[in-house]
């Protein structure tokens, strides 16, 4: 089940531990049925420099029944019941998932989406895309997660509002097809999430508990908050950040109000490689940059006043002092008691080739 050496490869993409974050800007429906709009999307996903940029396939009929309620309110979207939303959100035809394909492909960037079904799967990997999403409520749905992973493709879990049991089952599901190309992403399931409510410890809790996969996070707050959040979740570990997107954030309905805009975009994705560039590396040890600092910020033992040749020298007749080119201060008890070797002037850094071996030497 678990990935070899707990990395995925998306085309020519690898996506692990030792690889920068693979970014993807989740459009949803935030192109609001426009496809040229859903183009320009993409060509500033792109811009911002996201690896990727997904989708939602869905329909109605299948995702929900007529009268299920809504359990969220967000200004701007239609319908009083969750049917009469997702009825009136935007869908796609066959012929403009590969439009958007190859205007993803021309800007460098994946294009794929989440299906909400077993038949959206279908005219997914029929457009070709090179991995699925499965959303956080669609965890315990079982019969989904097995179709979408016996297209041999790596499949990324959402586990929003989902307990590690519930988490194991999901991939037990997947393990069952012999895909073992899976990355669970942390998500709270909240629109928009507060901080108090993030939680990006859990990203450390999934990565104890399922050692091997790759561990991500899909990022639901506000996006003049988000910024920092998200470099903090790289910083712990995430290897995957999934951020929603919009042409504007200020407009009403979909997921418009959590997600960046283009300036806002740009700039998460450019704080996410900074942070990754002052990772460096694990081993605690001087740098190259350092060794001035080494050499002239550090303390040698420096002459408190001028010691004759083969006088004994004591404590006071030292100091420590800037730069650090002669003995340094954790042998003062070694220079305390020899002998001068040579006229050492006031306020000269000492050197070994300046002391004599043994107490009282040269008397």
């Amino acid at each position: 089940m678990n990935n070899k050496a707990g990395v995925l490869t998306v085309g020519r993409r690898k996506i692990g531990p030792g690889y920068p974050a693979f970014v993807i800007a989740e459009i949803g429906c935030n192109f609001e049925g426009n496809l040229d709009r859903a183009k320009e999307m993409i060509a500033n996903a792109s811009l911002a420099g996201v690896d990727a940029v997904k989708f939602q396939t869905f329909t109605a009929e299948k995702i929900t029944t007529r009268s299920a309620r809504k359990f969220w309110e967000i200004e701007g979207c239609p319908g009083q019941t969750q049917y009469e939303e997702f009825l009136q959100m935007p869908r796609l035809s066959f012929k403009e998932y590969g439009e958007l394909k190859d205007t993803a492909r021309r800007h460098g960037i994946i294009f794929f989406s989440s299906p909400e079904d077993e038949g959206s799967c279908d005219i997914l990997e029929k457009v070709g895309v090179p991995l699925y999403k499965i959303s956080s409520m669609n965890i315990t749905h079982f019969p989904l997660i097995e179709h979408v992973a016996r297209k041999r493709k790596p499949v990324i879990i959402s586990t929003g509002a989902s307990s590690i049991a519930e988490i194991r089952e999901a991939l037990s599901v997947v393990r069952k097809t012999g895909n073992g190309k899976v990355a669970l992403l942390h998500c709270i399931t909240n629109y928009p999430t507060k901080d108090k409510d993030v939680n990006l410890n859990m990203i450390t809790h999934l990565k104890k508990a399922f050692p091997g996969l790759v561990i991500g996070y899909s990022d639901h707050t506000l996006p003049e908050d988000g910024e920092g959040i998200i470099t903090a979740a790289v910083a712990l570990g995430a290897n995957i950040i999934e951020k929603h997107f919009t042409f504007d954030n200020k407009r009403p309905g979909y997921d418009h109000a959590i997600s960046a805009d283009y300036k806002g975009l740009k700039h998460i994705v450019a704080q996410i490689r900074r942070a990754e560039e002052a990772f460096g590396e694990e081993y605690k040890r001087p740098i190259g940059s350092e060794k001035k600092a080494r050499v002239h910020a550090r303390r040698s033992l420096v002459a408190a006043r001028h010691i004759s040749k083969g006088s004994v020298i004591s404590r006071d007749m030292i100091d420590v002092k800037r730069p650090g080119t002669g003995i340094e201060p954790r042998y003062l008890e070694a220079v305390i008691g020899k002998a001068a070797r040579v006229e050492i002037e006031d306020d000269s850094v000492l050197r070994w080739n300046m002391i004599k071996n043994g107490r009282g030497a040269g008397k």
